[in-house]
């Protein structure tokens, strides 16, 4: 550290922390840290990544809603795509800023419209009721691989149109590369990006071409919007795998953290059994009280003051979701129960303002609908051995859930 970085710091009155968000320690039960981190001040610097950081609600709201400000064509992690040359091409809905971002998320936003994307919901509900017919019948089962992993890799996959052989394989591994690639280049990203090189890209870029899809999903939406002149022609197989990523793996992430919510407190689940149409709420608080998301980054386009410290232009800034969504100054002295009689509106498990997920309402349709049908057929959930976490820079799931369920 400079004497002129300490006397910048010192100016804007940020305290500096050398907290790494990404150590496997900190990812096991993040939570006492982020408490650590919003009692340090609104803002504050975190020295080992040349970042500022934010782990209270009510900064990181007003900084997810300023895009002009707080931008995204940097790149939403650690890397700044103005300053050094990206080792992708930037995603052209997450990481682009208005006016062209507002051509492809009124796309994106248009095929995965509640109005859209209620018309699958009929197949969403057959194909939930199966499964947890299935589930049922054996007992006792990797809640991640035979639930929370099935469900979509089945469902939204084919709403998409992309063929089913290879998807258990290269699907989740592509997902973890993308969310991955949020934070640094340490060796968790650099061992995921390898496994995704064994197949995963390469499956990827062939099932989303044209040819590969089926004629009515989603992904041949994008062909045709692309022939319309709505979009370049090689923008959208680009949006297919974007598509993928954001509708999938945030499903996935969701589902384990709601098995895990409800199998920890099974007095919990037992009001959502007597009550089905709490699925909902209930889905609001386990993403509030468990967020798929934990941190991301936004990156200052000038000087600017956020609670009474001044930021550089070009200035990477991590805001702290999973952190935002246990802030007792926003959910209250109950901000570290689960309580799925919460209003948990509001949460930013999903971010907000024009770069919220693109698919959060598709993991929010079919977290609904599974919770939905295990509600009505599923007494208990109890679990038989400890949870496996999924390690990941950016969002939190698990490889491993072994429980059991009784029917009602």
């Amino acid at each position: 550290m400079t004497s002129a970085q300490t006397l910048e710091r010192i100016e804007t009155h940020a305290p500096a922390t050398d907290f790494d968000p990404y150590a496997d320690e900190v990812l096991d039960d993040p939570y006492p840290h982020y408490e650590m981190l919003r009692e340090l001040g609104p803002v504050f610097y975190l020295s080992r990544y040349k970042a500022y950081g934010i782990a209270r609600h009510a900064e990181i709201d007003p900084v997810l809603r300023d895009p002009a400000t707080f931008c995204s064509s940097a790149g939403v992690g650690l890397a700044n795509f103005h300053t050094e040359t990206p080792w992708r091409k930037p995603s052209i809905i997450l990481e682009v800023d208005p006016p062209m971002h507002a051509r492809t998320r009124k796309i994106m936003a248009s095929l995965l419209s509640p109005a859209s994307i209620n018309k699958m919901r009929g197949t969403f509900e057959s194909e939930a009721k199966e499964l947890v017919e299935r589930l049922l019948a054996k007992g006792s089962f990797d809640a991640v691989t035979d639930l929370c992993e099935a469900y979509p890799l089945r469902v939204f996959a084919d709403a998409v149109g992309i063929p089913r052989e290879g998807r258990e394989k290269y699907l989740l591994p592509y997902g973890d590369m993308v969310f991955n690639a949020f934070g640094p280049v340490n060796e968790r990203f650099r061992k995921c990006l390898a496994k995704a090189q064994e197949g995963a890209i390469d499956w990827i870029a062939e099932v989303c071409k044209r040819e590969n899809l089926t004629p009515d999903g989603l992904g041949m939406q994008l062909y045709k919007a692309a022939d319309e002149g709505i979009l370049e022609p090689d923008e959208a197989p680009m949006l297919v795998r974007t598509m993928l990523s954001a509708g999938l793996d945030t499903t996935v992430f969701t589902l384990c953290n709601a098995m895990l919510s409800f199998s920890r407190f099974p007095a919990q689940w037992e009001k959502v059994h007597a009550s089905p149409a709490l699925a909902r709420p209930a889905l609001e608080e386990v993403l509030r009280y468990e967020s798929t998301f934990h941190s991301f980054y936004r990156t200052t386009t000038r000087e600017v003051e956020v609670a009474g410290v001044r930021m550089p232009n070009e200035q990477k800034v991590c805001v702290f979701i999973g952190s935002a969504n246990r802030d007792p100054r926003r959910w209250g002295p109950t901000a570290d129960q689960f309580d799925v009689t919460r209003k948990a509106a509001g949460n930013l498990a999903f971010g907000t303002g024009i770069h919220g997920c693109a698919g959060q309402m598709i993991a929010r349709l079919e977290g609904e609908i599974v919770l939905t049908e295990l509600a009505k057929r599923v007494k208990r959930i109890q679990l038989e051995g400890k949870p496996v976490i999924h390690y990941n820079n950016s969002v939190r799931g698990y490889t491993c859930m072994p429980v059991s369920v009784s029917a009602a």
